[in-house]
């Protein structure tokens, strides 16, 4: 559980979480907190570690290398999600099974509980991301997730701060990881509590990321724009050049013709980047994907019938299942 300044909540989520899942063992990362964040989380019975580096991706980077468990669960610290759901999640996770489980927020109250402008970009990102990612998403800055230790420890994890839950849900899409949304309640945080996200500098850094992600994960699309921009260009100025020479035999706008060409000689060398890049992001995912493979998979027995312990931050359930990947 990620956590900066939230010593108005964080007790609290600590301990309807411990109430949902009884064998839970939570571990709350403070982030720089300059409150009693870190005081409230140990009174509730949390573990705290501390991450320096500001920011959430730094948090959920952190945890996923510092803990090995068998299932993983990932909520704010805003007390803004209901806790009641996880054992759902849980068992939805192990019976599908799944590898991620997203909560896709229901608002619980009478007036939104998102900031304004806050639904509209949501649902901005994931129709964008579903388009050019080919595949569907309901809710992907959702902050309630549960994964498999496959989906961890097969996760790059390069994010630095909100955008992280942009990263997860695109490293869902390329590696075609199983998954399954379920609907949860959200509310609005308590009087007291100040949300951390800001609305145009994360959307910005939300976008960035996209195009980065874009640019790594489909080279072909991304540099074939470019490749048809460059060519569009090369066309619009070039043709006039041409026709000119046909009609006169002269070129008397030999800097257009130039600049023409050069339009051109980038349009292919575009092309020649974009194809290269795919052939490397192939061999790139399919190294992924073999890496997910040699994980062992979520376990298949109904999860009321096999003894577990938990850990969130990464919430962590270790059952007496062998990590052999038979159920």
């Amino acid at each position: 559980m990620p956590c900066h300044n939230e010593e108005v909540t964080v007790e609290k989520v600590v301990t309807d979480l411990r109430a949902s899942v009884p064998e839970m063992t939570v571990y709350v990362y403070d982030n720089n907190s300059t409150d009693r964040t870190a005081e409230r989380a140990e009174a509730a019975g949390a573990i705290v570690r501390r991450e320096e580096r500001k920011g959430k991706g730094n948090v959920v980077r952190r945890a996923f290398a510092d803990i090995d468990a068998d299932v993983y669960v990932m909520v704010d610290g805003d007390d803004t999600y209901e806790a009641s759901h996880l054992p759902e999640m849980i068992d939805l996770l192990l019976s599908g099974p799944y590898d991620h489980v997203l909560g896709v927020r229901q608002d619980t109250q009478a007036t939104s509980s998102y900031r304004p402008g806050h639904e509209a970009g949501n649902r901005m990102f994931n129709r964008l991301t579903g388009w050019l990612f080919k595949d569907s998403v309901t809710d992907m800055l959702s902050g309630y997730r549960v994964f498999s230790r496959r989906f961890v420890k097969s996760f790059p994890a390069v994010s630095k701060h909100f955008e992280i839950e942009t990263e997860l849900t695109v490293h869902m899409m390329s590696l075609r990881i199983p998954n399954v949304e379920v609907p949860v309640g959200f509310r609005d945080r308590p009087e007291g509590s100040e949300s951390k996200l800001s609305t145009f500098k994360d959307g910005f850094r939300i976008l960035g990321l996209i195009a980065s992600l874009v640019r790594h994960e489909r080279p072909s699309l991304f540099y074939g724009l470019l490749t048809l921009f460059f060519a569009l260009v090369s066309l619009g100025f070039g043709l006039p050049v041409v026709y000119e020479f046909w009609q006169t035999g002269l070129v008397p706008r030999l800097p257009t013709a130039v600049l023409a060409a050069c339009s051109m000689i980038l349009a292919f060398l575009m092309l020649s980047v974009g194809l290269v890049l795919d052939g490397l992001r192939r061999e790139r995912r399919e190294q992924a994907r073999l890496h997910y493979l040699s994980l062992p998979p979520a376990v298949t027995t109904n999860a009321h019938s096999v003894p577990v312990r938990t850990d969130l931050a990464g919430t962590r359930i270790e059952t007496e299942v062998p990590r052999n990947g038979v159920a």
